[in-house]
């Protein structure tokens, strides 16, 4: 046999035992690490973490919560290119490999051995799967030989498509952005269908470094890494040369988008939230939960800006406090570094723009406004802040950073951010449902939710109560009330309460209605007195009120307890509402990721099937504020009572201390003002048949509003801004009148029933136990008044509240 033959078995002998030993060896690996494997079979019943989303009622977008930014999205729903183009720049043999690539690992290898480092993994597309889903992302060998494994198996267990679907959804994309999908949100705003052929290839240059290469923190490299795919494409006769050259010539233009709420209802999200991480803790962040709320989109873009405006205009009234900053002139001078200070302060309650003043003259200013670029404010535009006859240079300087904010005929005049705070609240009077809420001003300024939370006073706001429970014992609004002056000792302190009215005047005897409707806080007093202040003040839970946080003497008729705004708004409920108490509830219903349906009120409201199919309805939804879930609502006034309050309480409005909302033009509206100590609480809570929603005023400090900020002057206009909005094209829905009523004559002046044909009589409606025999109704007292005319003693002097 010839030397040449000899040698040539010899070398394919040793080939061959070379290859059967490397099988053996790979055999005896897989040996090894086989039971230490992951089972991929997972990977079919893999749920991908989505986030939490908050909806209103109808389906519009309130928040969404998450760790991570994500968007699973099937593979016959992504666009071809964009399969094309992370398959070219990170593994174009996919389709032809069976989980490894031995091309790319021997590419690897001679990178390892000429240059000493791992700067290319040679890792598949599958194998990068199988890191992702299972390995940690460590550069050893053992990880890289438990990483081929994987990707065999998976490439078993699994499709093409299956496996890249998978892939395309897990990827991290930077920014936090996990998925194709949620990186096309994030860099360009876009859904997947909408990307052009260069975004595609920003897209698909990013697995390599995502962190270093995205076009928000690093465009440069981004360019090169996008110009890197766009080349592999054309090599790969995926892409024409022209459409090369057009992605190629786009410059690299990306920001980072958030996910745009598309209700401003930041308050109602945030609770939502701890409502399902109180349920599921952490996990709330990642299954995909849909939670629908009971908001009504419409109602709460019309409590935000009704609320806004409210303290826009209590803030203007008390005058300019000045710029809220001075810059110096190293940064007025340089457009960059304002452009970078004006973004750090943003849009403060989507109203408040901030400008930093260029120059200020005799007549005006010159601004640079964040977005908006030079603006020019005349005199008009800065009336409130100057002195009549002022200069605008006395007031402002260059370098100074105040607000602007859009006036009606699309100008701009000088604003501040408000230092008083407020809520607003609305709810569906018939099942308590919360229909809107504004907790203040800006969420992102201060998160503190005054609706839910700020426990104030709500003085005269509370007569509405008292007044109802003497109407359920049985006292006919046609009353007379004694409207005089009042002494009251306590002994314990040695100190005297003299209470008065607002007005520091005197009526006498006064009719129950007038009383109400003009707020007499002695006439008020006297009534609580003569129903009795223990029965009463155990009577406060038939309005959903915490009897410890109400005072048990002759104060509470003027609202000296301590209650929240929502509290307030859901007592006023039971005058639209029949006399029902309802619980105030947030929650409609959760859905899973998947669509299957984990909870649901009892009542649904408006909302699409599975809805109607209740499930979980004893599900406790308790959060720090109490619990926002659905109770069936239960008879706690007289329907006819709640009638009567409801016709009382449009007295308020007609002729009373509300009279201001006349200017809503609708006869249905009933309500009542309230006004505290030293005006530190201002309040309006109102309602009809629909809706019911209070708002209020006042200083997270409890500091004074000034003089003159009453309920009518300060919170009443909020209320008639919510209104005005909420019940446009609207028809009037007035409380209906139940049917146990009675209709009687009586003599105005004394009380007494007449014959109906009696022309000197009165018509009306009142329950039977209500009906005079003879004279005026008058219980006997509870507490009788001392011989000098005085009350009883009460348990401590209170603050005068009117």
């Amino acid at each position: 046999m010839p030397v040449v033959i000899r040698v040539i078995l010899a070398l394919l002998a040793l080939a061959i035992g070379g290859a059967s030993a490397a099988a053996a060896a790979l055999f005896g690996l897989y040996l090894y690490y086989a039971p230490t494997l992951p089972a991929v079979d997972s990977l079919r019943e893999v749920r991908l973490q989505t986030p939490l989303r908050i909806y209103t009622d109808d389906g519009t977008l309130l928040g969404e919560f998450a760790e991570q930014r994500r968007e699973p999205v099937p593979i016959e729903d992504m666009p071809e290119r964009l399969l094309q183009a992370f398959v070219a720049a990170e593994d174009e043999r996919f389709h032809r490999h069976h989980g490894v690539d031995p091309v790319g690992l021997l590419r690897a290898g001679i990178n390892l051995f000429s240059t000493g480092e791992r700067t290319q993994g040679g890792s598949t597309i599958t194998m990068q799967l199988a890191r992702n889903f299972f390995l940690t992302r460590e550069r050893t060998y053992e990880r890289k030989i438990r990483e081929i494994f994987l990707a065999v198996q998976i490439e078993r267990e699994l499709s093409k498509e299956q496996i890249l679907e998978l892939y395309l959804n897990k990827i991290y994309l930077g920014q936090r952005a996990y998925g194709v999908a949620a990186a096309a949100r994030v860099y360009f705003d876009r859904p997947l269908e909408e990307l052009e052929l260069d975004q595609i290839a920003i897209l698909a240059g990013l697995p390599k470094a995502p962190s270093t290469t995205n076009p928000v923190t690093s465009p440069e490299r981004a360019t090169i890494r996008r110009n890197y795919v766009l080349r592999r494409m054309l090599d790969l006769e995926l892409i024409t040369p022209e459409e090369h050259a057009a992605a190629h010539a786009r410059p690299v233009l990306s920001q980072r988008h958030v996910t745009a709420v598309e209700v401003d209802a930041h308050w109602v999200a945030e609770t939502a939230r701890q409502v399902v991480v109180n349920l599921w803790g952490d996990e709330a962040y990642t299954r995909g939960l849909k939670v629908y709320t009971t908001i009504d989109p419409e109602a709460q873009e019309a409590a935000n800006r009704a609320l806004r405006e409210g303290l826009v205009a209590y803030d203007r009234r008390h005058g300019y406090r000045g710029p809220e900053m001075r810059l110096d002139e190293t940064v007025t001078a340089d457009a960059g570094a304002r452009m970078e200070t004006l973004r750090g302060l943003g849009v403060s309650g989507r109203r408040l723009v901030p400008a930093i003043v260029l120059q200020a003259d005799g007549q005006g200013l010159e601004v640079d406004a964040l977005g908006r670029g030079t603006i020019r404010l005349g005199r008009d535009a800065l009336s409130w802040a100057i002195r009549q006859q002022g200069r605008v240079s006395d007031r402002f300087r260059r370098g100074d950073v105040i607000r602007i904010e859009r006036t009606g005929d699309d100008g701009w005049r000088l604003s501040q951010r408000p230092e008083v705070s407020g809520a607003l609240v609305a709810q569906a009077p018939q099942d308590g449902a919360i229909l809107a809420l504004a907790g203040g001003f800006d969420f992102f300024e201060n998160r503190f939710d005054r609706a839910l939370q700020a426990e104030r006073q709500p003085g005269s706001a509370f007569k509405p109560i008292i007044y109802a429970l003497a109407l359920q014992q049985g006292m006919p609004p046609t009353s007379t009330l004694v409207d005089a002056p009042l002494v009251l000792s306590d002994p314990a302190l040695g100190a005297e309460w003299r209470p008065e009215n607002y007005s520091r005047s005197f009526r006498g005897p006064t009719p129950m209605r007038e009383a109400l409707a003009s707020s007499r806080n002695l006439a008020s007093i006297r009534l609580l007195n003569s129903l009795g202040v223990n029965g009463v003040h155990d009577d406060l839970v038939r309005f959903g009120l915490d009897l410890e946080q109400h005072p048990r003497n002759l104060s509470m008729a003027l609202g000296t307890g301590t209650l929240t705004p929502v509290e307030l708004n859901n007592a006023y409920a039971l005058f639209a509402n029949g006399g029902k108490l309802t619980t105030p509830w947030l929650i409609g219903r959760i859905e899973d990721g998947d669509g299957s349906l984990l909870y649901q009120a009892a009542t649904p409201r408006t909302c699409p099937e599975p809805c109607a199919q209740p499930a979980g309805q004893n599900l406790e939804l308790a959060t720090s504020h109490g619990a926002l879930r659905f109770a069936e609502p239960v008879p706690m006034l007289d329907p006819g009572v709640a009638w009567q309050m409801s016709e009382m309480l449009k007295g308020v409005i007609r002729s009373g201390t509300g009279r201001r909302a006349q200017e809503l033009g609708r006869a249905d509206l009933g309500g009542k003002t309230g006004t505290t100590n030293s005006y530190r609480d201002a309040w309006f809570a109102g309602f009809n048949a629909d809706i019911v929603g209070t708002a209020w005023i006042g200083f997270d400090d409890n500091r004074e509003l000034g003089s003159g900020e009453s309920g009518g002057r300060a919170a009443l206009p909020i209320w008639m801004g919510f209104m005005e909005q909420a019940l446009a094209g609207r028809p009037e829905a007035p409380v209906s009148r139940p049917d146990d009523l009675v209709e009687v004559v009586l003599l105005p002046e004394t009380g007494q029933r007449a014959r109906d044909d009696d022309p000197r009589g009165q018509r009306e409606w009142l329950l039977p136990a209500q009906i005079p025999e003879h004279g005026t109704w008058a219980p006997d007292p509870a507490e009788p008044a001392t011989e000098d005319g005085t009350a009883p003693t009460i348990g401590a002097q209170p603050e005068f509240i009117f």
